[in-house]
């Protein structure tokens, strides 16, 4: 049997046969009228990031194309670029700005691909309904739903840490030397 490359994932087709791509081969083409500069470089790196997700984050050898473009589409859609409304959410109302677990959620099976970009987005938003205080709730369960863990762990530790800081980092950002207070419950 022929080994092959750790740079190369499975993917399954409808047809149930599987195919080997590597990140370089994948190439993406949007055919949905957006009206969104996104250059053919920046969507061969989200797709590289969604392969890497795949392939190294969860581990996986084999994917199926539905679920591969379902998390693609889901990164671009946190970075700006509104595909396939019917499926996704296009606007998060406030109640979710709020809830990191909805946030969680709306991210879908792309986790972290498209969390942090949601989680963006939320923050802004919070910041320009209520400029002085940004809070958000439901952190412990986010972190254990994006970990997929049940009981929490030193690695739960690790990703709290990461989204505080995240979050600490955008809202200094954007407010600029005002005022603002974070509360992450």
């Amino acid at each position: 049997m022929i080994q092959m490359s750790d740079s190369f994932l499975f993917f399954q087709m409808p047809s149930g046969e599987s195919v080997p791509f590597s990140a370089e081969m994948i190439s993406v083409e949007l055919a949905d009228g957006s009206q969104d500069p996104f250059s053919q470089d920046f969507l061969e790196h989200a797709a590289a990031s969604v392969f890497h997700y795949f392939k190294h984050d969860l581990g996986r050898k084999t994917v199926s194309v539905a679920e591969f473009a379902e998390a693609f589409e889901s990164v671009l859609n946190g970075l700006g670029l509104k595909l396939g409304a019917s499926r996704t959410t296009g606007n998060i109302d406030d109640a979710a700005n709020k809830d990191l677990q909805l946030l969680v959620s709306h991210a879908g099976d792309a986790g972290e691909l498209a969390f942090f970009p949601r989680l963006r987005t939320a923050v802004l938003a919070q910041f320009q309904l209520t400029p002085r205080l940004v809070r958000f709730r439901g952190l412990r369960g986010c972190v254990k739903r994006l970990l997929g863990a049940e009981r929490w762990s030193p690695r739960c530790d690790r990703l709290r840490d990461q989204i505080i800081e995240f979050l600490q980092h955008t809202l200094s950002k954007e407010t600029a030397g005002r005022s603002c207070a974070l509360m992450v419950e």
